[in-house]
């Protein structure tokens, strides 16, 4: 086992903040994107099949995360060079799932020096010392971490599960639900359970349109967004 070990920023940590060189100019985060959500996730290496895949997937989805008020941000341990050579032949000879001509708008980080990537964990020794695993980090407009994802090399992310997840995120800070199992957007939602006995009390009689109580600590609702 290797003893060299790169720390993981937690859920409720405050994000590392960085300066990187990007295929879009130099980005400096959390300052360039205050307000904004931010999905912040790394690739193994340019050039690779998976990636690839990837990677067209989310310029697809792009216009589907702004209108949810959300930036993508790529990085892998390549050059700006190598990420503009690779999204240039994505664009002119990659065809896959009907996707073609597509174009990569946001920025890929390149960090030859490895100091995003090891602050944000991004790096696992005993499977690279010189390639990022695939880290998602969705970082909410406060620069909080809210959610951390990890998938190997050899496994490609879904990308619906990521703006799904998104969307409850969102939906949990503005109307103070969570969301259960399976949680599409437009499904049920589960009120916060009781803390107190009076709050049980008046748990066990609520009623109303919409309605669903499986238990006094188990109460659902219908979903307040459209």
């Amino acid at each position: 086992m290797s003893d060299q070990m790169y720390s993981i920023p937690l859920i409720g940590d405050k994000a590392p903040s960085f300066t990187a060189e990007t295929t879009q100019g130099t980005i400096n985060f959390p300052e360039d994107y205050k307000g904004k959500w931010v999905i912040f996730f790394s690739h193994p290496a340019d050039f690779t099949p998976v990636c690839t895949t990837e990677f067209m997937t989310f310029a697809k989805m792009e216009p589907e995360f702004e209108k949810l008020n959300c930036k993508l941000i790529g990085l892998s341990i390549d050059s700006v060079f190598s990420h503009l050579a690779w999204l240039n032949t994505i664009k002119e000879k990659i065809e896959y799932k009907g996707m073609k001509g597509i174009e990569v708008k946001f920025p890929v980080i390149a960090d030859l020096s490895m100091e995003v990537a090891k602050a944000f964990g991004m790096l696992q020794p005993n499977v690279s010392t010189t390639q990022a695993v695939r880290a998602v980090f969705i970082i909410d407009p406060e620069g909080i971490v809210r959610a951390v994802l990890y998938y190997p090399s050899s496994n490609g992310r879904n990308m619906d599960e990521i703006k799904r997840l998104l969307i409850s995120l969102q939906l949990s800070d503005a109307e103070k639900v969570a969301t259960p199992a399976n949680w599409m957007p437009g499904d049920d939602v589960i009120i916060p359970p009781p803390g107190t006995c009076g709050a049980i009390k008046d748990r066990k009689a609520l009623e109303g349109d919409g309605i669903q109580k499986l238990d006094w600590f188990l109460t659902l609702k219908k979903c307040p967004m459209e």
